[in-house]
């Protein structure tokens, strides 16, 4: 099969229209040296918007490339993450929302900082990267998936483009570029999709899906049982610690807001999952030996194209690609922006260079946008699932990152102890159970562990071992610094008997909850730092009231 031409240029002018409305958005941070003007929008993301930048988010090319190709693979049954990733949202807004918002932080890892350490949050760091970084892959591979099928085009070549695409918009007008182009292109997936429907549904080679719905929505084995509700669970509860889900909380104009646009965008993603899920449906009840691909589908991660391509006319295809091109666009220039933003911020700013002004800041961002892409780039060219890059990110977020969340928003007592040892306990718990897509092999054998395959579900047994070592043992250091068993000396991390001055626990409080305040912040914390670095005080506090 030769190029499609025609797609090519349908493609190219998509992408234009895309880089215009980015680069038309980005006018708004011109000159701006804000960090709140770069990375949250100013904090004035209304609505409309808000609730189209929360929903294209999600509903990324891994969400509705891995949704088609997961009910083709095993049936809607274990098509787990659009009702869990919606559940998340739910949960998200009920919980978490509206406290991060009313304080006022820049980043979800502000609070870690604040708690536990900027040391102990440049750990924490390392998993809400991985997970930012593994999204970006998941959806820049299914868009090589679908342009190699219906452009013939090298699906390295597609990757590599399609991301520098997202990032050069990304790079100069931050999250007001995000947000106004996830508008036009969750508009362009919701269209797309659906206008293929039709015909891929009345092609002359499809049974009936309601003929073979046993066989598209699976089959429940009791021998998986805990597989799918560990699954299930690692999709509600990791969906939460994400800085791509809280940069858009956090740059809401109210904390109501941020809630309704949690709320809103539950409905989106099951919304519009429904003709993923068709597609997927689709293609187990077509007899592809007599459609001109001629072959049963052997690899499913190219499921979604394989239907666009082969039951639908051409324009309908093209169109349909225009969707997935959307979908990517949509999740990749977020995650981008989100690592970026932590990077530039939290690791920085807070670890490397606390001295440094916001137009400093703002570049570093700018020069994580480009690696954090050149490393997603590769993921999305090396690794072959795009429902399994789907699952891993959200895994080690689940495992490391929620029990520090609920900690941070939820329990006062908690200390940098007790979050180290969680931190190492369930990343060791986690690595322990192996994960296949990276080429890790278990060292830890769980109950029932069969033939190399873990079927307790481990990852949820990580996650409550990590929060029940984050509670004992900050609860143990604690016991012992107040009731002086060990002398105050020894409190390393000074964060329960060797804590901060007034002065700098004050303008640390200052930094989550007056973002009037900000500037003035960072040059007391500074100021501070310098007059206290003689007594080893190192800006943390456990006690700190968020």
């Amino acid at each position: 099969m030769s190029v499609n031409w025609g797609g090519l240029i349908g493609v190219v002018i998509f992408y234009v229209i895309i880089l215009a409305i980015g680069l038309y958005a980005s006018r708004k941070t011109k000159g701006s040296t804000s960090m709140d003007d770069v990375m949250l929008a100013g904090r004035s993301i209304g609505l409309f918007v808000g609730v189209f930048t929360m929903t294209a988010t999600w509903v990324g090319g891994g969400f509705i490339n891995g949704t088609a190709q997961s009910v083709y693979d095993s049936g809607l049954l274990w098509a787990q993450a659009p009702w869990g990733y919606s559940c998340s949202l739910i949960i998200g807004g009920l919980f978490f929302a509206k406290k991060m918002r009313e304080q006022g932080h820049v980043t979800m890892l502000d609070p870690f900082q604040m708690k536990f350490g900027n040391r102990m949050g440049g750990l924490l760091f390392l998993p809400a990267l991985s997970g930012e970084i593994f999204w970006s892959g998941a959806v820049l591979a299914a868009l090589g998936s679908t342009f190699s099928v219906i452009l013939d085009i090298d699906t390295t070549i597609a990757v590599i483009v399609s991301a520098c695409i997202a990032m050069s918009y990304t790079l100069f007008g931050g999250l007001y570029s995000v947000a106004y182009t996830d508008v036009v292109q969750l508009i362009c997936i919701f269209f797309g999709l659906w206008l293929s429907i039709p015909f891929a549904m009345t092609n002359e080679h499809v049974t009936s899906i309601a003929e073979t719905s046993s066989t598209w929505l699976g089959t429940w084995d009791n021998r998986y049982a805990a597989i799918w509700c560990d699954l299930g669970l690692q999709l509600i509860f990791g969906g939460l610690p994400w800085q791509v889900y809280f940069q858009r909380v956090l740059s809401a104009k109210s904390a109501r807001y941020s809630q309704i646009l949690s709320y809103a965008a539950a409905v989106g993603c099951m919304v519009m999952t429904i003709p993923s899920v068709l597609i997927g449906a689709i293609a187990t009840s077509t007899n592809w030996t007599a459609t001109d691909y001629g072959q049963e589908i052997t690899d499913s991660n190219i499921v979604l194209p394989l239907v666009l391509q082969y039951l639908t006319p051409q324009v309908v295809s093209i169109i349909g690609l225009g969707a997935v091109c959307a979908a990517v666009m949509s999740s990749a220039d977020s995650s981008l922006l989100s690592a970026s933003s932590m990077f530039a911020r939290n690791i920085y700013k807070l670890l490397i260079r606390q001295n440094a002004s916001e137009t400093e800041i703002i570049w570093v961002m700018r020069a994580s946008v480009i690696v954090s892409g050149a490393i997603a780039t590769t993921l999305a060219i090396t690794i072959n699932s795009i429902y399994g890059l789907f699952y891993l990110c959200s895994d080690f977020v689940y495992v490391v990152l929620f029990p520090q969340l609920l900690s941070v928003v939820y329990i006062e007592f908690t200390n940098t102890y007790g979050s180290l040892a969680a931190y190492i306990v369930g990343l060791t718990l986690r690595l322990g159970g192996g994960e296949p897509l990276l080429n890790l092999n278990p060292f830890i054998e769980y109950p029932y562990f069969d033939n190399g395959e873990q079927l307790f579900p481990f990852r949820t047994f990580s996650m409550l071992c990590a929060l029940a070592t984050l509670l004992l043992v900050s609860l143990l250091f604690h016991y012992l610094f107040t009731m002086e068993i060990l002398d105050k000396k020894y409190d390393i991390f000074k964060c329960v008997t060797n804590v901060p001055t007034a002065d700098v626990a004050e303008m640390l409080n200052m930094n989550s909850i007056d973002e009037d305040r900000k500037e003035d912040f960072d040059s007391e914390v500074s100021k501070s730092k310098s007059d206290t670095e003689k007594a080893g005080i190192d800006n943390r506090g456990a006690e700190i009231e968020l």
